[in-house]
């Protein structure tokens, strides 16, 4: 795996996860960010349910520090079972 990248860090940096729409969704995607960027703030977490109310999209922006974590969270995110989706 290439550790090239056209970000550079530090960086403003979103990621987005999709998840069946339950309570506890959202707050399962911030642990898991939260774990690799634990300076997160609340008011960085936005949450949007689909059309239909069945699924969640949360998205976090964090102050990226590295491509390696950003690849660590993705690879948490993308690993739960609940997340259906991670971009």
């Amino acid at each position: 795996m290439s550790d090239e990248t056209l970000l550079e860090f530090p960086c403003q940096f979103a990621i987005k996860a999709m998840g069946k729409n339950n309570l506890e969704f959202d707050l399962l995607v911030i642990e898991i960010v939260r774990r690799h960027a634990p300076d997160l703030f609340e008011q960085a977490v936005s949450a949007r349910p689909s059309k239909d109310g069945n699924y969640l999209a949360v998205t976090v922006t964090i102050q990226a520090s590295s491509k390696q974590q950003l690849d660590a969270i993705y690879r948490d995110l993308s690993g739960h079972p609940q997340v259906l989706m991670a971009l």
